[in-house]
C-alpha cells in the first residue's frame, strides 16, 4: 500500500501547487525568485513535453490514461516480487503522470510554474516522472545485472 500514498501524496502536493499559482496569478505571470535565474511562473502548456504534440488527444489523454493504469496494476501484481526501488520508480511516475493527466482531462491543459529561463517551465508532476525515471534507469544500469535482470 504504500506505493499507493506515494502515487496520492504526489497527487495531492502536485494539485496543492498548482491551484495556488492558477488561482493566485494571471497567465503570463511571472514572479521572480532569483532574478534571471528562477521563477514562477503561470504558463497553460496545451501540448505534452516543450508544448509538442497540441490538440493530438490521443498522445495526450488516451495513451497516458492506459500507460498509468498499467502502471498501478503492475505495482499491485509486482508488489512481492520487484525491488523497492522499481516500485517506487513506478510510483513516481505514475503519480507524476497522473497529475497532469487530470490537468488534461478536467482542464484541457497542464498548469506549469517552475521557470529556470534557460529551460523549458514545469511543474512538481514533471520533477517525479523524471525523478521515477531516472531511479529506474540508475537501477537498470547500476544494479539490474546484480540480481538476475527480473527487478529483484
Amino acid at each position: 500500500m504504500i506505493y499507493y500514498l506515494i502515487i496520492v501524496g504526489i497527487l495531492i502536493f502536485d494539485r496543492v501547487v498548482k491551484y495556488l499559482v492558477s488561482s493566485g496569478m494571471a497567465v503570463g505571470e511571472t514572479i521572480p525568485l532569483i532574478e534571471n535565474v528562477f521563477h514562477i511562473t503561470y504558463v497553460q502548456n496545451r501540448g505534452a513535453a516543450f508544448s509538442m504534440w497540441e490538440q493530438q488527444w490521443i498522445v495526450l489523454i488516451l495513451l497516458p490514461a492506459v500507460v498509468m493504469l498499467a502502471g498501478i496494476v503492475l505495482i499491485f501484481i509486482k508488489r512481492n516480487t520487484w525491488s523497492r526501488f522499481y516500485l517506487i520508480s513506478a510510483a513516481f511516475i505514475c503519480g507524476g503522470g497522473l497529475g497532469n493527466l487530470i490537468d488534461r482531462i478536467t482542464q484541457g491543459y497542464v498548469v506549469d510554474l517552475f521557470d529556470f529561463r534557460v529551460f523549458p517551465v514545469f511543474n512538481i508532476a514533471d520533477i517525479f516522472i523524471c525523478a521515477g525515471c531516472g531511479l529506474l534507469l540508475l537501477y537498470v544500469v547500476f544494479f539490474e545485472r546484480k540480481h538476475g535482470g527480473n527487478g529483484q
